[in-house]
């Protein structure tokens, strides 16, 4: 660290005016360079003074000549580092002390947090040049970084952002490291991460418990290209956790690894070399490109051509990487290591192109950030570990986008994203939400912002959970909320909810219906003002009713306060709960019966039952024994992709609307069948409940297209467009009925982009406006964005614990 600058013994008595002010700059201004580009801006102005960084955020006093302290106020916002993020600016006058020269000082410690961490960014292009570089002294360092890349959020410990306030705190800097960081013309000064062969960390390969005596090579990098080529599964420790990784284009290496996991048919993701390996694969637009080489580098979903055959020269990953997804989830490398491993740097005939890169943990449990841990519960699943020994202070996995009409659609906000706030349009008391048992993803906020936390995982795991626990503790440290309330789905047996109650110590638990949670996340994001009602379209696959049902395919007229169930589709039995959900052919099945259409033997789903089931889940729908009553979209999905002969057995959430949404992609722009069509009910006058979309016509529809022999992919896309058809319908009679013009599209069906697209189109050509998620998924990850503004603002009035309840018009 730099001292304080002296101090000159007097004002000379014919001295020209001199002007000093403290400027306090909130925002992401921390771990980005921000220190040092203000150092560099004051003395290009001849100014005099200092700047730290302290919890608030970074704090300057610049003296000199009025003209340029106003130059100075002027340049700080326009030219700041690109990772920075820039909040507020607070500039007051102060005393001048004649200070000379300008520095760097400690950073301050104390007061309150109002400052940002940074999310951990991909490898800059001065680093990867340097990292290729043979007479660079840093050539090969797996863990090269600067100011303007590398780990952030992952290894923040405490704030304000230093060094010692990270797990590089154990990496004493080397004389050059140290001169760098020192230095004001270099690109490493104040780098906390700043690192060097020298001064570490440094990076090892574990061979499996089959290589016991084995010595370590002396090339990691070069040891584990050996390894993917031959076939087999590595760990590798990345900037937020464990990945599982393998050479993509062996289907052995990749059959193994889904065997070892117990994958089922979910898609794996890739990481190729550039996007040059991957452009004969998929379709490449301007905002997939984007997304794929920025700074962020998440999983980028796209859609995949049709036909794909041999290039010579180009890379072809196995048919088991991804089977029956209409789209291949591709990320570049984004941390040295990565690099190193594909050989973008020094290219390398011996590295692989193409990489299955997914979560390192057990299914079900979260990734893994331990090293002990990752030798241990990864030990079924690896067969050597390519591991560091620079800790991961917070798990992160990686994030996962796609482009809809154009636009990014964050599917999961995770690496590159957390913990970059989400700005509110209404301010809430300082709160935790704790979002669902799905996709969990927690939420805290003050004032006018909220903080989605990295991706947790699905909540049925008492792994997961403790890692829910200690991730909220670290985000309670570098955001400063300390909450005075707690938010929680309404089902009474999330373990999210469960969760919330063990650990409220007598703060108030509020619960919050789960559809009004998803329109709330989708008003927030869109900055949508207090007081404003929309018609709320949501769509998923559950969510705890009121009435008891499980709901999922609901039109509701809701704002923040509270919401009027409008419409919703027609309810059909969920026969055995979670069971119909792995096994779609009983969904298809329950939705036959609902609509009074035979069961018969010519009709897949009816085939797909085995023949011992048949009987008894006849009598279970005629009966009604365990079949709680469901509106779900996502159960509707899945019955017609079973009833059309897709997908009669889910292995993983949402395969069989997947593979609906790849068959009706297959059959590109199939024209609207008005025997596709839903039956619409209700609402004859008022204080009549709500309308319902009964299927039934739709279904006798698809039998008589399957009889006649029509193309799995002409009867998805025919649906598609039926469903496309209902949102319009629906939301023009709630225009009638209520006047409200602007429609919140939310729900993990509208993961689907064929859907969503369809969707918006339809209301825009019926003259509404269409507001859509953007920066928070769509799915129960952004659920608790939407908790925590109705639930914060809940509880401004007398509130029982339950939340705000649904109301009349």
């Amino acid at each position: 660290m730099s001292t304080a600058p002296g101090v000159r013994p007097g004002p000379a008595r014919d001295a020209p005016p001199v002007r000093r002010a403290r400027v306090v700059v909130r925002g992401v201004v921390q771990g980005v360079g921000f220190r040092p580009y203000v150092y560099g801006l004051a003395t290009d102005l001849r100014l005099a003074g200092h700047v730290t960084n302290t919890g608030e955020g970074v704090v300057v006093e610049v003296e000199g000549a009025p003209s340029a302290v106003d130059r100075f106020c002027a340049r700080l916002v326009p030219g700041a580092p690109p990772l920075a993020r820039v909040e507020s600016v607070e500039t007051a006058e102060v005393p001048a002390t004649r200070e000379s020269g300008f520095g760097i000082v400690a950073s301050r410690a104390g007061g309150p947090v109002r400052t940002l961490v940074p999310p951990d960014t991909a490898t800059c292009r001065d680093c990867l040049a340097e990292l290729g570089d043979a007479t660079d002294r840093r050539h090969g360092h797996p863990f090269i970084t600067c100011t303007h890349c590398g780990p952030r959020f992952t290894i923040v410990t405490g704030l304000p952002y230093d060094r010692e306030h990270t797990t590089m705190a154990g990496f004493p800097l080397c004389p050059d490291c140290a001169r760098e960081y020192h230095d004001p013309g270099d690109r490493r000064f104040h780098a906390q991460p700043v690192a060097c062969p020298s001064c570490g960390p440094r990076l090892r390969l574990v061979p499996g418990p089959g290589a016991a005596g084995v010595p370590l090579p002396a090339d990691p990098i070069g040891a584990a290209r050996s390894l993917l080529a031959a076939g087999a599964v590595l760990a590798v420790k990345g900037i937020g956790g464990y990945h599982l990784a393998c050479d993509a284009t062996l289907p052995r290496a990749v059959a193994a690894l889904r065997r070892r996991k117990a994958r089922g048919d979910k898609p794996f993701a890739l990481m190729a070399r550039d996007v040059g390996d991957v452009e004969h694969l998929v379709h490449l637009g301007p905002a997939e490109r984007e997304l794929l080489t920025g700074r962020v580098r998440p999983v980028v979903l796209l859609r995949r051509r049709a036909g794909v055959r041999p290039v010579p020269g180009a890379p072809l990953p196995a048919d088991s990487v991804a089977p029956g997804s209409p789209d291949l989830g591709v990320m570049l490398p984004y941390t040295p290591v990565h690099h190193l491993l594909l050989g973008t740097t020094e290219p390398d005939p011996a590295a692989p192109r193409l990489l299955v890169m997914t979560s390192g943990n057990v299914s079900g449990e979260p990734i893994v950030t331990d090293d002990d841990d990752a030798l241990e519960r990864l030990a079924g699943l690896a067969d050597a570990w390519l591991t560091h020994d620079r800790p991961v202070q917070v798990p992160c996995d990686d994030s996962v986008v796609r482009v809809c009409d154009g636009e990014p659609l964050v599917l999961r906000r995770s690496r590159g994203y957390a913990p970059l706030p989400v700005a509110l349009p209404v301010p809430v008391v300082p709160a935790l939400a704790v979002g669902g048992d799905l996709k969990n993803v927690f939420c805290l906020g003050q004032g006018d912002r909220a903080w989605l936390s990295a991706h947790v995982g699905d909540m049925d795991d008492l792994a997961t959970q403790q890692a829910f626990g200690r991730a909220e503790r670290h985000l309670e440290s570098v955001t400063g909320v300390r909450p005075t309330l707690l938010a929680a789905d309404a089902h009474p047996g999330y373990r999210s909810g469960a969760w919330a109650r063990r650990h409220a110590g007598g703060r108030p638990v509020v619960r919050v219906q789960h559809h009004h949670a998803h329109i709330a996340s989708v008003l927030a994001e869109n900055g949508v003002a207090e007081g404003t009602r929309v018609i709320g379209v949501a769509f998923d696959g559950t969510g705890h009713g009121d009435d008891g049902a499980v709901w999922g395919g609901e039109f509701l007229l809701a704002d923040y306060d509270g919401f009027h169930r409008f419409a919703h589709l027609a309810y059909v039995p969920l026969p055995g709960g979670d069971a119909a959900v792995r096994r779609p052919y009983r969904m298809a099945l329950a939705h036959l019966h609902a609509a009074g259409i035979a069961p018969a033997p010519d009709l897949p789903c009816t085939a797909a039952c085995p023949e011992a089931e048949l009987p008894v889940l006849r009598a279970q729908l005629a009966r009604g024994l365990n079949c709680v009553p469901t509106s779900s979209m996502g159960r509707l999905f899945d019955a017609v992709s079973s009833l059309a002969g897709v997908c009669h057995r889910a292995g993983y959430e949402a395969q069989a609307a997947v593979e609906l949404e790849a068959a009706a992609v297959a059959a590109g722009d199939e024209a609207a069948d008005p025997r596709y069509a839903f039956r619409l009910s209700g609402r004859r006058g008022p204080g009549a409940g709500p309308s319902t979309a009964d299927p039934g016509p739709l279904l006798t529809a698809v039998v008589e297209d399957v009889r006649a022999g029509v193309a799995a992919a002409v009867i998805a896309a025919r649906f598609h467009r039926a469903v496309a058809r209902l949102v319009r319908t629906v939301c023009v009679a709630a225009r009638e009925a209520a006047g409200l013009r602007t429609v919140a599209l939310t729900g993990g069906v509208f993961s689907n982009v064929l859907l969503a697209s369809a969707c918006a189109r339809e209301l825009r050509a019926a003259g509404f406006t269409v507001l859509r998620h953007r920066d928070v998924p769509p799915n129960d990850g952004g659920l608790a964005l939407g908790q925590l503004v109705v639930a914060a603002r809940a509880a401004a009035g007398p509130d029982d614990g339950r939340g705000p309840r649904p109301r009349d018009k």
